[in-house]
């Protein structure tokens, strides 16, 4: 049995290594290495998979955050709603544009942030928010903006970890997730469904009018050269990585599936486990498992199970240990300890097991063994 990894991006590359290679090749003999064609080419093809108007591709999914929130215009101590249990990338960039996170609780067992409890943060400093697609799958778009709609907000969709993932609306239509609010954001980091061999990012629109102020906004505030029409940051996809990132893009709805398939075997065979909890998958959301994530139930110690699996060469990681209102960097006097009780108390149960491409039914089996081995 091969070496069990997180994320086995060594076998994944192997599979393409031909075109990879040849596709890096091609950029260096034409020495394109900023802004050559393959970055148009890759922001063309992902707009058609994703069924979205415009793509405009940044260095990394934290920027396309920041880019994001920078085109809708917010002031000085505008509210940015976020949920608690998230990456820290989504509130790191609203309080750097001076803006203020307000951070809210999740749905126990999606992990998602929920309508009813973005309506209930919602104040007359509030005008924006972002509903993080954890783990996979995607928030309900629908209720989040009849929401937006009610309260005139706009929504940024964080969609880093569920690229790929589909949306079924009320009316039954399906959209990818990210392609639903006023601006969609992902990350190409390299363990993400779809990932480059480095740092990459996009932003993605219908709207026509924020479409042309994100690219000036990537692009230091210019769409002509030396014209500088609003304050604006220096981040781009690099050529090579857009190559990269064109061949995996043919594969990215079979890596789904083998992520979803690994998934399916994992649930076939935890979930008569009576101490753990097996991932909810949302009614209105395909999963694309960016992460496996389970729940621990009371009073299983999540760290001893953890260090088990460890003894029998198992890696697994904790997304995410601490939540956003505990951060020291985003401590304040409006939160306290207790004041997120499901936020915090995931933080102390989930557990993500290893899941990618490249899953083997007997690591799978090996790593179920180690589990149930845990608690006879």
């Amino acid at each position: 049995m091969m070496k069990i990894q997180m994320v086995d991006l060594k076998g994944q590359y192997a599979k393409i290594k031909p075109e990879v290679d040849q596709a890096i090749q091609n950029v260096i003999d034409t020495t394109a290495f900023i802004n050559g064609p393959q970055v148009k080419t890759f922001s063309a093809d992902l707009a058609e998979y994703l069924s979205v108007k415009h793509v405009i591709t940044c260095a990394n999914g934290t920027d396309a955050l920041q880019i994001a929130l920078m085109a809708l215009g917010l002031e000085q101590g505008d509210e940015v709603i976020v949920p608690c249990f998230t990456y820290v990338a989504t509130v790191e960039v609203i309080a750097l544009l001076k803006l203020k996170p307000v951070v809210t609780e999740v749905d126990p067992d999606t992990f998602n942030i929920t309508a009813e409890l973005i309506e209930k943060a919602i104040t007359p400093r509030t005008k924006a928010i972002v509903p993080v697609h954890l783990f996979g799958q995607s928030a309900d778009m629908a209720a989040i903006m009849a929401i937006a709609r009610k309260h005139k907000l706009y929504v940024i969709e964080d969609t880093a970890q569920a690229l790929g993932a589909e949306y079924v609306g009320i009316d039954g239509s399906s959209k990818k997730a990210g392609t639903i609010g006023d601006i969609g954001c992902t990350s190409f980091f390299p363990s993400k469904n779809l990932g480059c061999y480095g740092d990459g990012g996009a932003l993605y629109t219908n709207n026509d009018e924020l479409a042309t102020l994100i690219r000036k906004i990537a692009n230091h505030g210019q769409a002509k050269k030396y014209h500088h029409e609003v304050i604006g940051v220096n981040s781009r996809l690099d050529t090579i990585q857009a190559a990269i990132l064109s061949i995996k893009l043919r594969q990215l709805d079979q890596y789904c599936k083998a992520r979803r398939d690994a998934a399916d075997y994992y649930d076939q065979h935890l979930a008569g486990l009576s101490w753990l909890q097996i991932p909810k998958r949302h009614q209105n959301s395909t999963h694309v498992f960016h992460q496996y994530t389970l729940k621990l139930v009371d009073p299983v110690d999540r760290n001893a199970l953890k260090d088990h699996l460890l003894s029998l060469e198992i890696p697994s990681m904790v997304y995410y240990p601490i939540p956003l209102h505990l951060q020291e960097a985003f401590k304040t006097p409006d939160y306290n300890e207790g004041d997120f009780p499901v936020s915090e108390r995931l933080c102390s149960q989930v557990l993500s097991l290893p899941v990618h491409t490249e899953m083997e039914t007997e690591q799978q089996d090996y790593i179920i063994a180690g589990i149930k081995s845990f608690r006879k």
